[in-house]
């Protein structure tokens, strides 16, 4: 197995996964309130892996060389992260007393509610589609036996210390991340992230078509 394309995989998956920003939102807030961080983590990383194996042992290539689903794909991904940039930039205005209800009934969410979420966040974003299974599986695709193998865990690998790492980081800083000060700066920039990487999709698709 070579380490090289392993090392490759991982930082192309780092590279495709960190701008997820919704899936990314929901996994950094579960962690900021150390409400089902790690089973959060989990759903996500597990989701990935499907959609990573999928793409990189033949899934990508066929949704890529479909237009028209690949257009839907794109602009489902575009419109979604732009839904949760509107939904973070609401959360900067929120009085404090407003936000703190807010924050009280997600406290209340069992281990269920939580699971869905981080399902809704992954299987209905269209963009997680775009990059894990198109983008890394075109990419993957073009490697054979082991190399492909070798790819695929690289990404994996990703993934894993990806969601793990935010959700245990944010967990860990959870004290000064959840200052109100210090979440309505985080979500501004995650608002920013959003915006800007539906700016690339729109780019991405003009690429495609």
């Amino acid at each position: 197995m070579s380490s090289t394309i392993l090392l490759q995989g991982f930082g192309l998956g780092l590279s495709m996964i960190i701008p997820i920003g919704a899936q990314n939102a929901f996994v950094l807030n579960q962690g900021i309130r150390r409400h089902h961080h790690v089973a959060t983590a989990t759903i996500c990383f597990f989701c990935d892996v499907a959609l990573i194996l999928l793409g990189v042992f033949g899934g990508g290539a066929m949704l890529a060389s479909n237009k028209t689903l690949l257009s839907v794909v794109t602009l489902g991904g575009v419109a979604f992260l732009l839904t949760f940039a509107f939904q973070s930039i609401r959360r900067v205005f929120k009085r404090e007393n407003e936000e703190f209800d807010v924050e009280k009934a997600l406290a209340q969410k069992g281990l269920l509610a939580v699971v869905l979420g981080a399902l809704a966040v992954t299987v209905l974003n269209p963009h997680v589609y775009l990059d894990t299974v198109v983008v890394l599986g075109s990419i993957g695709g073009q490697f054979q036996s082991a190399e492909r193998i070798a790819f695929a865990i690289g990404t994996v690998l990703a993934s894993f210390v990806w969601f793990y790492g935010i959700a245990l980081g944010a967990a860990k800083m959870s004290p000064i991340l959840s200052r109100r000060r210090v979440r309505q700066v985080i979500d501004v920039l995650v608002a920013g992230m959003m915006i800007y990487v539906a700016f690339l999709l729109m780019q991405k698709w003009t690429m495609f078509i």
